[in-house]
């Protein structure tokens, strides 16, 4: 790469290069350099101190529709370890178990095994395209409704509602001195977050066991101290995630706040304030005394108020905004009081602002959804939904894998026939016993074969064991050649013997001498 030209005169001069005015940092300031040596000047503040955030109880249409997701997300994680799920006698009967002992995870009619992990691996992926397809769409709304700690965080703000009552009277409490009545109502509402945080962490051992059995045994104190220090960890976690540091952990901690910007365009529907309808701000008064000077925003700062994470919208996107809408319901309301049109701040994307404030009609923001992002990422989704659907509804119960003897390869008999000897697992992933028959195919005629429970005076072609419900059985085979018969590569066949007659093969070789 050529270097650029230096900067020259009008008469071909070269002219010296100002450095201090292309580097600001470089420009010499002795004031400021006596000023870091001096050892009585405190050192810069890296930190600023959280200030505490008391968001204002509000009505509406979003906030109402955080409640629903609320109740539906907090009851899906209460109650489902709880619910019973007849899969028959040989099979646990909780609907949804991740059963680490035995290897298995269940999810009512779905059993996946471990050599089955693309399942998991691919409700993963759905799952993080999901999330790429809501932030294309409705820029972080994952966030303001269904993330973990913001769901959390709004429980424990409505239990500071309930003791301390609503916003001015919380900036009260926290202003006031301690005393017997602000230490007993802070005694009050961390007892109440810490039985919520218990509970949150109790429930969550309650999916890798069976639920009734684990919580009996760990009220009796019966239960694994893996159980004890599981519950003990997540209780601490969710009491101080959810009861202290709140919109830290949004601000500081999560990297999707980060991640989303790289998929936010000017199409993406995020929560926007019209400055060009706001501004210039001014009270009520003002306004009313000169209509033609002053915008829609009162000032009034229920914006700020009711924001769970504190942050002043109209000042544009912040990387503390979660998108929950709770500002739209507090400004329309607002607007609704002084007759003023709804929508001053509104779900809208940076395009439908531009023509917006150009004079043209708004757009109905569902319009912003119907763009081939959205759609190519839903296909995607889609897509892969259905390919895992396909794969759960055509995959077989019935599998078979061997491995063939390799120290000695071969045994040479007495009558000059040759054995091998190979380890068979059978998996039977139905919650039943069954008869299944294995098979020779690809040998020559006279080769039998008998097992470690069969023995050689019953050798034959094909021989029928018994696999246990949801299990997998290894058993010893052994297989003979007559003398003289050549052999290279051959099957094993597993075929249930059951109204299913389900068939598995797998392919080895057969060692001989000259073979190697």
């Amino acid at each position: 790469m050529n270097a650029p030209d230096p900067p020259r005169a009008d008469d071909g001069e070269v002219k010296p290069r100002d450095w201090a005015g292309a580097l600001p940092s470089a420009k010499a300031d002795p004031v400021a350099a006596a000023r870091l040596r001096d050892p009585q000047t405190p050192p810069p503040q890296l930190y600023e101190k959280r200030k505490a955030v008391h968001n204002k109880r509000i009505d509406g249409a979003f906030r109402r529709f955080k409640w629903f997701v609320m109740f539906v997300t907090l009851t899906i994680y209460y109650v489902t370890p709880w619910i019973r799920w007849d899969r028959g006698p040989y099979a646990p009967d909780q609907a949804v178990l991740v059963d680490l002992a035995n290897r298995r995870f269940y999810m009512f009619d779905i059993e996946i095994w471990p050599h089955e992990f693309y399942f998991v691996a691919g409700m993963l992926i759905m799952a993080g395209i999901g999330l790429f397809l809501v932030t294309s769409a409705v820029g972080r709304a994952w966030c303001g409704y269904s993330c973990p700690q913001t769901v959390w965080t709004d429980l424990f703000q409505h239990v500071d509602r309930f003791i301390d009552g609503d916003r001015n009277a919380r900036i009260r409490l926290d202003k006031a001195p301690w005393g017997p009545a602000k230490i007993a109502r802070r005694l009050s509402k961390w007892s109440v977050y810490l039985i919520i945080s218990l509970l949150t962490g109790g429930v969550w051992i309650l999916y890798f066991a069976d639920a009734p059995t684990l919580f009996r045994d760990f009220i009796a104190l019966e239960a694994s101290p893996v159980a004890y220090a599981t519950v003990g960890i997540l209780t601490f976690t969710t009491f101080w995630l959810g009861g202290f540091m709140r919109e830290q952990v949004c601000i500081y901690m999560c990297p999707w706040p980060r991640i989303q910007a790289a998929m936010l365009d000017e199409k993406s529907l995020i929560v926007t304030y019209k400055d060009w309808r706001g501004e210039p701000r001014g009270s009520l008064k003002k306004a009313q005394k000169n209509p033609d000077k002053y915008g829609d925003c009162v000032d009034c700062l229920q914006c700020v108020a009711v924001c769970p994470t504190g942050i002043d919208i109209r000042e544009g996107q912040q990387i503390g905004c979660i998108t929950c809408a709770l500002c739209i319901d507090a400004c329309d309301k607002v607007m609704k009081d002084i007759g003023r049109p709804r929508g001053l701040i509104d779900y809208a994307t940076l395009e439908q602002c531009e023509a917006e404030a150009a004079g043209q009609p708004a757009t109905p923001a569902w319009k912003a959804l119907l763009r081939p992002r959205t759609f190519i990422y839903f296909g995607i989704w889609g897509a892969i939904g259905a390919a895992m659907l396909f794969a759960l509804g055509t995959r077989s119960h019935t599998d078979l894998t061997v491995s063939p003897d390799r120290n000695p390869p071969y045994m040479l008999m007495k009558d000059g026939a040759v054995r091998n000897a190979y380890t068979l697992r059978l998996r039977n992933m139905e919650a039943r016993p069954r008869d299944m028959e294995i098979g020779l195919t690809g040998l020559p005629e006279g080769a039998l074969m008998w097992t470690d429970r069969i023995g050689s005076e019953a050798a034959a072609e094909r021989q029928v064991v018994t696999v246990p419900a949801n299990e997998t059985r290894i058993v010893r085979a052994y297989v003979t050649v007559p003398q003289g018969a050549r052999a290279a590569s051959f099957a094993f066949s597993l075929t249930s013997l059951d109204g299913q007659g389900e068939r598995d093969v797998a392919e080895t070789t057969f060692s001989s001498p000259g073979s190697e």
